[in-house]
């Protein structure tokens, strides 16, 4: 057995002294992010929706950890206006970020418009994330061994983006949208680690995916049909929970070994449960032209500019 198929959050190293953002942090596999890199010591942000369930969070958290450092801050992703207020709000209260997880999501809800007008998965879980990102780079470059881990899926080999109806105007069905979204998380992840290295960047960008995890993703917002598939069948007997999940994802923001570009999956049949390793991005996710191209798009949607190399 590798020593990655052996690796828990028993070996998470040391966090004292760091700054972590999580998003969705108040359920699934955010919270379970969040209590394990609190569990070593870090500092940690939890980036939510609803300030008010935050602070419950953080009481039950420091109930388990006493003197756990947890803060709460008011996140909706899917609205670009809160995205920029929290990205500023962080900015003055921190000078540096050493760890960024972009994990909150939505999947297959009924057709829905963001705050701008923009399908509200491809919004919350790939444009929210990529304006994030880009208003805490510097803040990023300024941490120590700093880390952007962006949450994708498995189905993210299923996904490809409608350029011509990104919101689903002309045609909409829940989670060929929702694959979508998991796939721009994938080409985005790629794209900004191509991008970071091009430029020398210290940071490091890397992607993760949970495999298939019991979370309340699959019964909060999903049209019927995917909740009794998805949350009422197939949970219960195939899903692993949540602090099984999010290993990939903790794994890549914070083991020692993991290399920029790196996707980290687990290792099971199909890469639905198990250990966390180094899984295969699908070639499409790879390909160079998709990432610029998406790239250039998201900025043109979400206003945010990166000072990075454009090549």
């Amino acid at each position: 057995m590798s020593e990655q198929q052996r690796w828990t959050t028993a070996e998470i190293p040391d966090q004292t002294g760091r700054v972590h953002v999580v998003t969705g942090a108040t359920s699934g596999l955010g919270l379970a992010t969040a209590r394990a890199l609190a569990r070593a010591g870090g500092h940690v942000v939890l980036a939510v929706r609803d300030p008010e369930k935050g602070r419950r969070t953080v009481a039950d958290l420091t109930a388990e950890e006493p003197g756990a450092r947890l803060e709460v801050r008011r996140l909706d992703l899917a609205d670009l206006d809160s995205v920029h207020a929290f990205a500023d709000g962080l900015r003055a209260d921190h000078a540096r970020v050493d760890v960024l997880v972009n994990n909150a999501g939505v999947m297959a809800p009924p057709r829905t418009l963001s705050a701008q007008g923009h399908e509200v998965q491809f919004a919350a879980n790939h444009l929210g994330h990529f304006a994030l990102t880009g208003r805490l780079l510097d803040r990023l470059a300024a941490g120590s061994d700093p880390r952007v881990v962006t949450v994708s899926s498995v189905n993210h080999r299923q996904g490809r983006l409608r350029w011509d109806d990104l919101s689903g105007e002309r045609g909409y069905r829940p989670m060929a949208f929702y694959n979508q979204s998991k796939f721009a998380n994938a080409v985005f992840g790629r794209e900004l680690h191509r991008r970071l290295d091009a430029a020398g960047s210290p940071v490091r960008s890397l992607l993760a995916h949970p495999g298939y995890t019991r979370t309340n993703l699959q019964f909060n917002g999903p049209v019927r049909l995917y909740r009794v598939l998805f949350g009422h069948l197939g949970g219960p007997l195939f899903a692993q929970p949540a602090d099984r999940g999010a290993l990939p994802q903790l794994h890549a923001a914070t083991a020692p070994e993991v290399r920029g570009g790196d996707f980290i999956g687990p290792d099971g049949p199909g890469e639905l449960r198990g250990a966390p390793t180094r899984v295969r991005l699908s070639p499409a996710a790879a390909d160079e032209e998709t990432g610029r191209r998406l790239w250039e798009l998201s900025e043109r949607l979400t206003g945010v500019r990166y000072e990075l190399p454009v090549f």
